[in-house]
C-alpha cells in the first residue's frame, strides 16, 4: 500500500501490527487529523482493500475504518437447524447469492473449512463389544496427549507426571493406527477393528445460538453502490423463502448490526406515529377543529422529500441518523402552515371573505415565514461542508433538517392556502345541499 501510495507518508500517523493466534494478524493504521489529510478514513480503507487483493490461503480477510458509525459488517444473517450438512450447504447458497450484488464485499461464511485433521468412526463391532465412542476418544487422548498419574511438590512448584507414548511415536499416525483399545472386560483389541481412521477436513469452529447449530454470514456494502437494507430486503423476500424451502430444516434471521438496525427501525416507526398523534392533539385542542391539523400537517411528507433531495445533492447516502433529522423534521415543519393557518382564521373571524383571508395571510406572514426558514438553513449549511471526523456523523441529520425545512416553506405557502379553500368549498357546498334535501 505505501509503495504504491507515496503520499501516503503525510497523513498516516502510526501503524500497529499483532498477532492474536498463530492463525490470525491485524493492523491498526491511525492517521492525522481529518483537516489536514486529502483522503478520509474511509477513502484509505478502499484504497489498502484495492492495493492488497485478495490474499492466498486466508479464510478472513476485512477492512475497517472508524468514521462509519456502529462497526461491524453491515449484512449480519444467521442460518440454524439441526442437520449439520444442510446447515452447510445453506450457508455456502446465502454466500453466493450475496456475491452477485454490486457493492457487496467481504463476504464471510463462519463456517469455513478448517484445517487437516484425524476423522475417527465407530464400526458397527464395537456396540457388540460394548465399545462407545467416549471410550475410544479417552484412550486416544490418553495414549497422545497423556493421562495425569502423579503430583509432586519441588519447592514451590508443582510436577506432573504424565503416562502417555514416547515423542517419537506420537509424531506418527501410524501410531495411531496400531494402537489397541481395551474393552470394559479388560480385552485388549486393535482399534482398526472397532473404528475407522481417515484423514479429512475440520470446521474452524462450531456456533451455536439457543442452543441451535448456527452458520453467520457476513458482508460489507459500498454505500456509493448499494444499500445493505435494501440488499437484506431483496434476500428476505425472494430468495430466502426458495432457500427454506429447499433445505426443510433451517431456520433463518438476521443478527448482528442487521437485527439491531431493524429493531431499531421499528422502534423509530412506532415512535414516529405516536409523535404524529402527539402533534395532532396539540394543533386540534387550540383550533377546535379536526380537519384543521390534517391541513397543516400535509407538509410533512414534502420535507421528506426535500430532505431526500439534499442527500442527493450532497452525494451522502441515507442512514439511520438520517431518518433521526426526518423524526424531528416532522416537528419542525408544521411551525409555518401553523402561523398560516391562524392568521387565515382570525381573517374569517373578522368576517372577511375566504379569498382576502387566504391572500391577507399570505402578505402578513410571508416575510416571517421565509426569515425563520432561512435561517434555519443558514444556520445548519456551516456543519454541512464541515470536513472534521466528529461532525460526519451529524450530516446526514443537518441534510435531512435544514433541506426539509427549506422545501416544506416554499410548499407551505402553495399547498396549505389550496387545502384551505378546498376545505372550506366543501363545506361550504354540504352547508347549502342539506335545507334543499330539507324542503324536498
Amino acid at each position: 500500500f505505501m509503495a504504491a501510495n507515496p503520499e501516503a507518508e503525510s497523513f498516516l500517523a502510526h501503524t500497529f501490527f499483532w498477532t492474536q493466534t498463530d492463525v490470525s494478524a491485524s493492523f491498526r493504521v491511525e492517521l492525522t487529523p481529518g483537516e489536514t489529510r486529502p483522503l478520509s478514513a474511509v477513502d484509505v480503507e478502499e484504497l489498502w482493500r484495492e492495493e492488497v487483493g485478495t490474499l492466498p490461503n486466508v479464510r478472513k480477510q476485512d477492512y475497517y475504518s472508524s468514521s462509519s458509525a456502529g462497526g461491524g459488517a453491515k449484512i449480519n444473517m444467521s442460518l440454524y437447524g439441526p442437520d449439520p450438512e444442510q446447515l452447510s450447504l445453506a450457508g455456502i447458497a446465502l454466500q453466493n447469492k450475496l456475491g452477485e450484488y454490486d457493492g457487496v464485499f467481504d463476504i464471510y461464511n463462519s463456517q469455513g473449512v478448517g484445517g487437516r485433521e484425524i476423522l475417527i468412526s465407530l464400526k458397527p463391532y464395537a456396540s457388540q463389544l460394548g465399545i462407545s465412542m467416549a471410550d475410544v476418544a479417552s484412550q486416544v487422548r490418553q495414549a497422545f496427549y497423556g493421562e495425569e498419574v502423579q503430583r509432586l511438590q519441588r519447592g514451590a512448584d508443582t510436577l506432573k507426571v504424565m503416562v502417555r507414548y514416547p515423542i517419537e511415536e506420537r509424531s506418527s499416525i501410524a501410531t495411531l493406527e496400531n494402537m489397541h483399545i481395551r474393552t470394559a472386560s479388560g480385552q485388549v483389541i486393535a482399534i482398526g477393528e472397532v473404528a475407522d481412521i481417515r484423514l479429512g477436513l475440520g470446521l474452524t469452529a462450531i456456533s451455536r445460538i439457543d442452543r441451535e447449530r448456527t452458520v453467520t454470514i457476513t458482508a460489507d456494502v459500498d454505500a456509493s453502490q448499494a444499500q445493505s437494507g435494501a440488499v437484506i430486503a431483496d434476500l428476505t423476500t425472494g430468495f430466502i423463502p426458495e432457500l427454506l424451502v429447499r433445505y426443510s430444516g433451517v431456520k433463518f434471521g438476521l443478527g448482528g448490526a442487521s437485527q439491531e438496525e431493524q429493531t431499531l427501525m421499528k422502534r423509530m416507526i412506532l415512535g414516529f406515529v405516536a409523535s404524529l398523534f402527539l402533534i395532532y392533539g396539540l394543533l386540534a385542542v387550540p383550533l377546535k377543529s379536526y380537519v384543521q391539523p390534517l391541513v397543516i400537517m400535509t407538509v410533512i411528507p414534502f420535507g421528506f422529500i426535500g430532505a431526500v433531495v439534499g442527500h442527493i445533492i450532497f452525494g451522502v447516502s441515507i442512514s439511520m441518523l438520517s431518518i433521526f433529522g426526518l423524526v424531528a423534521l416532522a416537528g419542525v415543519v408544521v411551525n409555518d402552515s401553523l402561523i398560516l393557518v391562524e392568521f387565515v382564521n382570525r381573517g374569517r373571524a373578522d368576517n372577511l371573505s375566504i379569498d382576502d383571508s387566504l391572500l391577507g395571510a399570505g402578505r402578513q406572514r410571508f416575510r416571517a415565514i421565509l426569515l425563520t426558514t432561512m435561517t434555519t438553513f443558514v444556520g445548519l449549511l456551516p456543519m454541512l461542508f464541515e470536513t472534521s471526523t466528529q461532525a460526519q456523523f451529524v450530516i446526514p441529520m443537518a441534510l435531512s433538517l435544514s433541506f426539509g425545512i427549506v422545501f416544506a416553506t416554499t410548499i407551505t405557502l402553495i399547498l396549505i392556502p389550496c387545502l384551505y379553500r378546498v376545505i372550506y368549498d366543501l363545506r361550504d357546498s354540504k352547508r347549502f345541499s342539506e335545507p334543499a334535501l330539507a324542503a324536498d
